[in-house]
């Protein structure tokens, strides 16, 4: 089907983008969850990490460091818009549940079911970043 409102189709997802204020705190942590570095912009201050079945994030090395991980688009009354969290698929849930007991990474919401279709569990970054993480799931109400 042609959108014939814009000459360009969107093709797929490529990466998220999540801003962090230490760089090896940050690289250490995602490296944990099996990011591996692919590529450093030094002019951009960023760099490119992919999973080993080819999902791809960018770190941005910019932030300032907060005195807390308060998170201002979803730890505030007021609900700005903005990018809340990625979410990531995984094969096994459950043993990304245990891995995160034993790592002392606090589970924040879940694991449970967002509709039919999945269940989830979120985590947050160093830096208080979201990140959603979920079991695709089938004939499951």
């Amino acid at each position: 089907m042609h959108n014939a409102n814009n000459l360009s189709r969107i093709l797929a997802y490529d990466h998220v983008g999540i801003r962090v204020s230490d760089k090896p705190r940050s690289m250490s942590f995602y490296q944990a969850l099996g990011f591996v570095e692919t590529a450093s912009f030094p002019l951009h201050e960023a760099n490119e990490m992919l999973s080993s079945n080819g999902v791809r994030i960018n770190l941005i090395f910019n932030g300032a460091r907060p005195r807390s991980a308060h998170n201002v688009l979803l730890d505030a009354p007021i609900k700005l818009p903005g990018m809340t969290h990625p979410a990531f698929v995984v094969d096994d849930l459950g043993a990304l549940e245990s891995w995160l007991g034993v790592q002392n990474i606090p589970i924040t919401e879940g694991p449970h079911h967002i509709g039919p279709r999945r269940i989830a569990l979120f985590i947050r970054d160093p830096d208080g970043n979201v990140l959603e993480f979920s079991q695709l799931v089938e004939g499951e109400a």
